[in-house]
């Protein structure tokens, strides 16, 4: 008859067991960070820095996957569609979430109900850049008049439709009343040498992309669209500063998961992103990449998200660009 009890209560006991095991606290195995463009880019070099930060505080590897394509909607697809246990978690950029929803008339996914929040990422300012060779311009003001006086007007350049450095242009151009032609190109690697040879006159591109041509005095920084100004150029006025508040916006990046991702695992990463960011050491060693590293709460992300959304429809909309 002991014996018998004892089994029955050990039987008793083994349905209690399983949720024990599956409560076991986040994370006990790796973690999947999705990255939606090419390896060696400034989203993909930030997230390998930010998941050696996870994983030194967290215990367990942050491993990254690339899921690059089509203006990162690839890898934006590919997190909204993971199972929302914890383990597959990815960067994403603003892009994806404020201005392809414009620019492409089906995506993948929603962006405004197919993700979780957790934290925001890190700030990329773009600089308004002028070849110092063939523009005279000193100022952002000083620019506007000489752009002005030229009756066939300027030329700005980008890397494409749509990004936030055409949009940035388009909108300075409009807001300026200056006559001016978007030229696009693959890259800073391209509209560098343009604006060096002359053919083009001014660029509002990703600040990390000149840094070098700007200290050696071949390209001059007239003004950055960042709230304040940036640590590495506080001689360069803000847009803000300088006439033109509408573009105190740039690109960010920001780490998400898929939307029904448990909300303790959000507050948990957010909590340590938040922790591992206001390390003084690692904010200079971002800034000295061009980014500024933020952390949020998950309510904070959205709020941001929510906010800044009808803000690049307006860009969108100046700049002319239509869904594809």
């Amino acid at each position: 008859m002991t014996s018998r009890r004892i089994l029955l209560a050990a039987a008793g006991s083994l349905p209690l067991a399983a949720p024990a095991l599956a409560q076991a606290p986040w994370p006990n195995r790796p973690v999947r960070v999705i990255v939606g463009f090419p390896p060696g880019g400034s989203l993909d070099v930030m997230t390998r820095l930010a998941c050696e930060q996870m994983q030194a505080r967290l215990g367990q590897p942050f491993v990254v996957e690339t899921r690059s394509g089509a203006s990162g909607n690839i890898g934006a697809e590919a997190l909204a569609r993971a199972a929302p246990d914890g383990y597959t978690l990815g960067t994403v950029s603003m892009h994806n979430l404020l201005i392809n929803p414009l620019l492409f008339r089906q995506l993948p996914y929603n962006a405004e109900r197919d993700f979780a929040w957790i934290s925001a990422m890190w700030d990329l300012p773009n600089v308004a850049v002028v070849p110092a060779q063939h523009v005279p311009a000193r100022t952002l003001a000083e620019f506007v008049t000489w752009a002005k006086a030229r009756p066939q007007g300027i030329s700005y350049g980008s890397s494409g439709v749509g990004t936030t450095i055409h949009l940035s242009g388009a909108y300075l151009m409009a807001q300026a009343g200056i006559r001016s032609e978007h030229v696009t190109f693959r890259g800073a690697a391209q509209t560098i040498p343009a604006m060096l040879g002359g053919d083009i006159q001014i660029a509002v591109d990703n600040l990390a992309s000149y840094v070098s041509v700007i200290q050696e005095g071949r390209m001059r920084a007239l003004a950055v669209t960042t709230p304040e100004r940036w640590p590495g150029l506080p001689d360069v006025p803000t847009m803000a500063e300088s006439g033109f508040a509408g573009l105190s916006y740039g690109p960010w990046h920001l780490w998400a998961g898929p939307a029904a991702l448990p909300r303790e695992v959000a507050e948990r990463l957010s909590q340590e992103i938040r922790a591992a960011f206001a390390n003084p050491a690692l904010q200079q060693r971002a800034i000295g990449m061009g980014a500024r590293l933020l952390g949020t709460t998950p309510a904070q992300l959205a709020e941001r998200l929510a906010r800044e959304r009808p803000i690049w429809a307006e860009m969108v909309r100046i700049s002319g660009a239509q869904p594809e």
